[in-house]
């Protein structure tokens, strides 16, 4: 596995590590190197465990025979990423009896994690957390970071932590049973790094579009590690999210007033991101900030890899423009987007008019 595995170093207060490679659930003394203790909750959802949960578990249990393993499943969805949902893990924590040195498991995709990993930075204020993504979005986003939280009926992630995991396993060969909608939502984020701070990935993602769409997995490992390089480098230097970090938003605060908007019933997250970053770019170009070809490019690039590129029919602009404003991105003084200069030139504009993003919502 060793010539086929990338390993991203995440810097910091509390490094740790990312490896990525197929096969990676299975190999439980590697799974078990950051347990410190003899409890372990894994938490998933029903559409994930039913794969996954046992052979984990199990690897788990081969490498450490004397370790207790206790499993909560989730309904699939954001619509578990909830105080409910955050309520029934703690309950499992509970029940458990766990101590200061158990683990959480998070396995799944960005809810899972999200939830999970914020259980995990409230129980006992705070225990270890493992995440393993198995979702493209996940890996190259959510997993990584250490943000954590869970939603409310009036925003996204309005009630969370910073709470960086002790390591992150993402076996890529969870993603052959990846639905194909969810594997581009990924590629959403994936572009985003491009997009935000690397032109030649942008480059190398559209000669590799085909291979990506197909599932190959040395193309996906290499996306996979790139995206986790420049957000690692980047929140290694903002941890806290008070400057520089706050440029992996781009495409955000659309996106997010798009999901709260829809119930998040409508566009998964990928997809809204990817909506949103075309608005952050044509935003920036009514600003007088971008060029308009860089923005084109930007459409044509995500519309290859299947993912919407407008706005929902019947969202109203106002009503989404109130819902930026609720959004934790803003501002007492004003709106704040993160738009760009061009490609791979992210930059975070303040006090926009909301005259123009009523504009680009139109």
């Amino acid at each position: 596995m060793s010539g086929l595995q990338r390993t991203v170093e995440v810097a910091g207060e509390r490094p740790y590590s990312i490896r990525i490679s197929a096969g990676l659930l299975a190999d439980g003394s590697a799974l078990c190197s950051p347990v410190r203790g003899d409890q372990v909750l894994v938490v998933s959802d029903d559409a994930v465990a039913p794969l996954y949960a046992d052979a984990l578990e199990a690897a788990l249990r081969g490498a450490r025979p004397g370790l207790a393993v206790a499993r909560l499943v989730l309904p699939a969805g954001e619509a578990s990423k909830t105080l409910a949902g955050f309520a029934r893990a703690i309950d499992a924590l509970a029940t458990m009896g766990a101590r200061r040195d158990a683990c959480v498991f998070a396995l799944g995709g960005g809810v899972v994690g999200d939830l999970a990993g914020f259980a995990a930075a409230c129980w006992m204020r705070g225990i270890d957390c493992v995440q393993l993504p198995t979702t493209l979005l996940a890996m190259v986003d959510s997993s990584v970071g250490g943000k954590t939280a869970v939603d409310l009926p009036q925003g996204k992630n309005l009630v969370g932590a910073f709470h960086p995991p002790v390591a992150v396993f993402a076996d890529t060969a969870t993603l052959r049973t990846l639905p194909p909608r969810e594997l581009r939502a990924g590629l959403a984020e994936v572009v985003k790094y491009g997009a935000i701070g690397d032109a030649p990935f942008l480059d190398w993602l559209e000669a590799h579009a085909g291979r990506l769409l197909g599932g190959d997995d040395a193309a996906l490992r290499e996306a996979i590690a790139r995206s986790c390089q420049h957000k690692a480098a980047i929140v290694a230097r903002d941890p806290f999210e008070h400057g520089e970090r706050a440029l992996l938003n781009f495409g955000h605060t659309f996106a997010h007033a798009i999901e709260t908007a829809q119930g998040y019933g409508g566009l998964n997250h990928g997809e809204a991101v990817a909506v949103g970053m075309v608005l952050a770019a044509r935003l920036s170009e009514r600003l007088g900030l971008a060029p308009i070809a860089d923005g084109d490019r930007l459409q044509a690039l995500l519309a290859r890899f299947g993912l919407p590129v407008h706005l929902p029919a019947g969202l109203d602009p106002q009503r989404l423009l109130d819902l930026m404003r609720l959004d934790k991105k803003a501002r007492a003084d004003g709106l704040r987007f993160i738009g760009w200069n061009g490609a791979g030139r992210a930059r975070i504009l303040g006090d926009v008019p909301e005259e123009a993003v009523l504009d680009v919502l139109r």
